[in-house]
């Protein structure tokens, strides 16, 4: 039902910053929480942040902790996540997720709809 647009990757040099949003379409995702996982290559993917449905509760992965943000603008239907003191270990497919609940998700099995990714090189 909902479409998950990422945009906002690309390549930064190590300690640089990135901002990733997320615009949902097709239906408003006001009413559910949301999150970022990311998948290096040959990896898992895993959580990295998340976010309930009004923005008032977030959680976060211990490796990004005190370094990315996550936000999101029900008026404009879109989540955001800002990325600061980024470091090669960064480096992956960052996918937006919308979770089948209202509170705050953190894993992938928990979200019903996901964006295509976009792609995070950080350089060393």
């Amino acid at each position: 039902q909902v479409q998950l647009v990422e945009s906002g990757g690309g390549l930064v040099q190590a300690g640089g910053s990135l901002r990733l949003s997320c615009a949902a379409s097709g239906r408003t995702v006001s009413g559910a929480g949301m999150g970022w996982f990311r998948q290096a290559a040959g990896k898992e993917r895993e959580f990295v942040s998340g976010i309930n449905w009004s923005g008032g509760s977030t959680s976060y992965a211990d490796s990004v902790k005190g370094r990315f943000t996550i936000s999101r603008d029900n008026r404009k239907n879109t989540m955001y996540m800002q990325m600061n003191s980024l470091k090669p270990e960064d480096t992956a497919v960052y996918y937006c997720a919308v979770a089948r609940f209202r509170g705050v998700v953190t894993t992938p099995g928990g979200m019903n709809d996901w964006g295509k990714g976009t792609l995070v090189t950080v350089s060393s």
